[in-house]
């Protein structure tokens, strides 16, 4: 593909989508001469609406929640229908409270967390926030701009303002000053600023001096955004047809908007406990014996683990629900051998379907007989080339399709007690020059909510990935409705996270893409995609042993962790490169395991609240440094968590010594359990390369460390205060942990953590059948008071006892005092200024008050 220099990429995506391009202080296209300075004229004022007209256009504003904005704009005198793919009904159904709030220029309504209004001359619309200041305002020539059909927003930019989000995007996790198209594309060894790649979520995040907005484009064609490049204090974001129908979230914080937005769209569903577990593939194992080996290796070497994936080549001819019965004679007692030695088996469901009549392959020769694949204008069924030779495409936008789909997997997988299905391929990739289907291609919407109708593939591009997830997952769910189902699938859309989980497809075996991978996860995450991972190690070509190993250190502290490489490529199992790699990944997959009561806890935290397990520093100090987004000093850094700062060097693959950001607070070293003592005052840099010290209170006020990268060891830092819950290790989370559960305290002014479990399997939690608790405390004058709250919900955990150890501690001479529980095997570590004991388990609360000695 031609590469286009920065500066003209706004140009080229132009040509590609019909986005009309308006200059500045142009008349918007919309408007007639005559009624290019008439006024907008008051429709009507309902419940929480507010509808005004001028010639053909019509304007509504909405507030959905006191902190959730809706725009749709007509501009053939009619409002668009009110539809989406992604935003819940019963979100946008939802009706604020409101007050009018007109002035001489605009009319306006407002909310407790905001107010919106609309320019009565030229329909401009801008939003406040609570504090009303103005966060987002249409340039002075209206709301919009077309060339016909497609249409574009421009809003005004701030210097300060700064954009994260629109998923996984190649460039570095702040989007202003680049272009970005969504058009969901087989992007196989991406490279980095490459455009377009697998997914399109048209959502993004402005976040200024420690607040923060959001926007939502809720459009399923061709779309571009650009922040700032064509004109530097100007954003510009539109597609190639459809509605104008957006979301405006007012915050005021990152987590605020994450928040608002999965309210919206909806929330990664409670995937099953054994998917944050390690989990191993490649395309392709070859046969049973392989799987066989694979397996039976992970085990002899103690390498935790729970999944082994199976690729395209378990299939006959690479053709979708069927198995290779010469490579796989046995695939039924396989996947149960693989299931009591506790491997949960995920295999790959291509949503293409062999073009096969009468050949009785009964996925072509069901969707056949109820019409449900994709067709051709003329009527025919559209034909494509893909991994089994000729195919078809099942229409996933008609429900009936979708059921179709749902109910393949029962003859099988499902009773073969397969664990969890992988949807590749659903861009839709197709090998032609177009790589994917063309765009006249007749889909037939047929859809709750929706009106009956055809569409083109240019309108359902987008989103035909995830209506492909969603035909899985509510498949698996009729055919098993009480187990959680496990869902991946490469494209999507926004509102997809309800299906599936996502990765950030091909990547290659580089140090470059290492690097990129944080970002990538990042930006998911913002965008609604809780579980996410990448291929660890890389796809494509084969990873030097200290890339893999780097890689498979940094990927325990991903949500998914799985290991996965290309065709033809050199094995990349943990054991690859001999004993010392293997003994360093190990450690890392190890600690994942021994950390699974802290990471199922953060996991449950994103099903319910939205806000992602993998963070950046912005999402949870949005305060910190003045507002500054630490991730702009900090590029490789995160969050796992609130509590865990995993801080790899921005360029893995160098011996430089590198700066570590600490954001406000104090900071232990996760490995050593040390407090951190020598930090420094943290300095910003600036555009021109001159570095000034980050002015704050000292309570927002970050710090630096210097840290000299050293093999096998990956910098991981814990906030003062927090209480981490682990747990023994085990081989899998098929297996119950021996021994005490455990607690280690990082000592702080105020402390607090959470720990949350379940079956891991079912919706029992729905029922109750859960179990909640939470921990605080507080250290002053050297005695220590530590609260273990009652429990919440009828699950009961498999611990008797709790180990706890205190970071952070000093200690006289004197033994310490434990009151409130009888603690044994208390004992003190000079070293590591810790102190351990164990406790019993009690179902109420538990207050203990810990005497540190005179």
């Amino acid at each position: 593909m031609k590469r286009f220099p920065l500066g003209h990429v706004l140009l080229a995506s132009t040509i590609v989508t019909g986005i009309a391009m308006a200059s500045v202080g142009a008349a918007p296209a919309w408007a007639e001469p005559s009624q290019a300075q008439s006024a907008f004229q008051l429709v009507q004022r309902a419940g929480n609406t507010l509808t005004v007209r001028k010639g053909a256009v019509i304007i509504e504003v909405a507030a959905l929640r006191d902190d959730v904005f809706r725009i749709r704009i007509g501009r053939d005198g009619t409002l668009p229908r009110d539809e989406s793919w992604a935003a819940l009904e019963n979100s946008r159904n939802s009706k604020a409270e409101v007050r009018d709030e007109d002035t001489d220029p605009a009319f306006g309504l407002a909310t407790r967390g905001g107010s919106i209004q609309i320019n009565r001359i030229s329909g401009a619309i801008s939003v406040e926030n609570a504090n009303h200041a103005v966060i987002l305002s249409d340039a002075p020539s209206g709301p919009f701009t077309t060339d016909g059909r497609g249409f574009q927003l421009t809003k005004m930019m701030s210097p300060d303002l700064h954009i994260f989000g629109l998923g996984d995007k190649l460039a570095p996790l702040d989007r202003r000053g680049y272009v970005s198209q969504n058009w969901n594309t087989d992007a196989y060894t991406f490279q980095e600023r490459q455009e377009p790649l697998y997914k399109d979520i048209p959502f993004f995040i402005g976040y200024e001096k420690g607040h923060a907005y959001g926007v939502f484009m809720d459009n399923t064609w061709r779309s571009v955004f650009d922040f700032g490049v064509a004109h530097q204090d100007r954003m510009t974001f539109g597609a190639a047809g459809g509605a104008i129908d957006y979301y405006v979230m007012t915050g005021p914080t990152p987590k605020d908007v994450v928040s608002s937005y999965t309210w919206l769209t909806g929330r990664s569903p409670m995937p099953p406990r054994w998917m944050f577990g390690f989990q191993q593939s490649r395309y392709s194992y070859p046969d049973e014996k392989t799987v066989r080996a694979i397996a039976a290796r992970l085990r002899k070497d103690r390498l935790p683990a729970d999944v082994i994936w199976f690729d395209i080549g378990f299939q006959d001819h690479n053709r979708p629900f069927t198995v290779d019965a010469k490579a796989f004679p046995h695939f039924k007692e396989l996947i149960a051998d693989l299931a009591r030695d506790n491997f949960h088996s995920v295999v790959i469901t291509d949503l293409h379907v062999a073009h096969l009549p009468g050949a009785h392959y009964a996925p072509y020769d069901l969707g056949a007989a109820q019409n449900a694949f994709v067709h051709r204008p003329d009527g025919s069924v559209y034909i494509g080339p893909v991994w089994p030779g000729p195919a078809v495409f099942p229409d996933f936008t008609d429900q009936k399709a979708r059921t179709y789909w749902g109910n393949l997997f029962r003859e099988r997988y499902i009773d073969d007690n397969v664990a969890g299905f992988w949807n590749d391929m659903n861009e839709p990739s197709i090998f032609t020059a177009l790589k994917t289907m063309p765009n006249d291609n007749v889909h037939h919407i047929d859809e709750p909510g929706f009106q009956t109708r055809d569409a083109t593939h240019e309108e359902m591009h987008n989103v035909y990935g995830m209506e492909n997830g969603r035909a899985t997952y509510e498949g698996l769910l009729k055919l098993k409705p009480d187990q959680r189902p496990f869902v991946m699938m490469r494209a999507s859309y926004a509102g997809g996270q309800r299906y599936a989980t996502t990765w950030t497809g091909d990547n290659t075996s580089t140090w470059n893409h290492l690097r990129l991978s944080t970002p990538q996860l990042l930006s998911l995450g913002l965008s609604g995609f809780a579980y996410v991972g990448d291929n660890l190690g890389g796809f494509v070509n084969s990873p030097p042993a200290d890339l893999l190993t780097a890689w498979l250190e940094l990927g325990m502290f991903n949500p998914i962790a799985e290991d996965h490489t290309d065709l033809g490529t050199r094995p990349q199992e943990p054991w690859v490169d001999g004993k010392m790699h293997e003994d360093i990944r190990r450690r890392y997959i190890e600690e994942r395991y021994r950390l699974l009561p802290y990471i199922y806890t953060v996991g449950e935290e994103a099903s319910r609240t939205g806000i992602p397990m993998m963070r950046p520093l912005f999402l949870e100090f949005p305060q910190a440094g003045g507002g500054l987004a630490l991730d702009l000093q900090a590029p490789s850094e995160f969050m796992w968590g609130a509590s865990f700062l995993v801080a790899p060097s921005p360029f893995p693959e160098e011996a430089n010594d590198y700066k570590i950001i600490l954001p406000p607070g104090a900071w232990y070293d996760y490995w050593s359990g040390q407090k951190v003592e020598n930090a420094t005052a943290a300095e910003a840099t600036g555009n021109s390369g001159t570095s000034s010290a980050i002015v704050a209170d000292a309570s927002q006020t970050p710090h630096m460390i210097m840290e000299h990268p050293k093999f096998g060891l990956l910098p991981v830092f814990v906030k003062a205060g927090s209480i981490v819950p682990r747990e023994p290790l085990t081989q899998s989370t098929e297996e119950i942990p021996q021994g005490p559960l455990q607690l280690s305290v990082y000592a702080n002014d105020t402390m607090s953590g959470d720990l949350y479990t379940d079956d891991g399997k079912t919706f029992d939690f729905r029922k109750g059948q859960y179990f909640r608790q939470h921990f605080d405390g507080s250290l002053t004058n050297g005695t220590l008071s530590l609260a273990l709250e009652a429990p919440q919900g009828q699950y009961r955990p498999w611990w008797k006892s709790i180990d706890v150890t205190i970071y952070g501690v000093s200690m006289s001479a004197k033994a310490p005092t434990i009151e409130g529980a009888k603690a044994t095997n208390v004992h003190f570590d000079g070293k590591m200024h810790a102190m351990h004991f164990t406790i019993p388990y009690q179902v109420q609360t538990t207050k203990l008050t810990i005497t540190m000695g005179r």
